[in-house]
């Protein structure tokens, strides 16, 4: 390794531990991270269940419009009046839960997690995954490298 490499060899600054900041609260952040990270998936399914939900009520126009065709009247009057535009949880469409869930629940968690960081790392991030990376990766090795050199050397 040449003296350019050994520079850029470890975590960059803003993935470095601070000074004073012990194992269990890197191990902490950590898990604090992967609950929001959980979190995050979450509510990507909670808009796959909005969208869902939205793109099958607007696939119930043809299926109105076909039984119509057919000549079943009542069956058509049945799903426009008892299905079509009804809310999915007594007086809520799915809009309206994503944005509970938003305000109520992942707002707070972020800027929880967030002012976590801010307070007892000194806003920096994945510490957790960075010590790791460190642990796991081979020095040296042109496919395990820390990181990337900077761009003004």
């Amino acid at each position: 390794m040449n003296e350019q490499e050994e520079a850029h060899d470890g975590p960059d600054r803003d993935h470095r531990r601070p000074a004073g900041v012990d194992d269990t609260t890197v191990e902490a952040l950590g898990a604090l991270s992967k609950a929001l990270e959980t979190t995050e998936r979450a509510r990507g399914r909670l808009y796959d269940f909005h969208q869902m939900t939205g793109t099958a009520d607007l696939q119930l126009d043809r299926a109105v419009r076909l039984l119509e065709e057919a000549g079943h009247p009542e069956w058509a009057a049945k799903i426009r009046s008892e299905i079509l535009g009804r809310n999915v949880i007594p007086g809520h469409w799915t809009f309206q839960i994503v944005e509970a869930y938003n305000a109520t629940y992942y707002r707070p968690f972020q800027r929880l997690e967030t002012t976590a960081v801010q307070e007892l790392a000194q806003g920096r991030d994945h510490l957790y995954e960075a010590e790791m990376k460190e642990e796991r990766r081979t020095s040296g090795h042109p496919d395990h490298v820390s990181r990337l050199p900077d761009p003004e050397i």
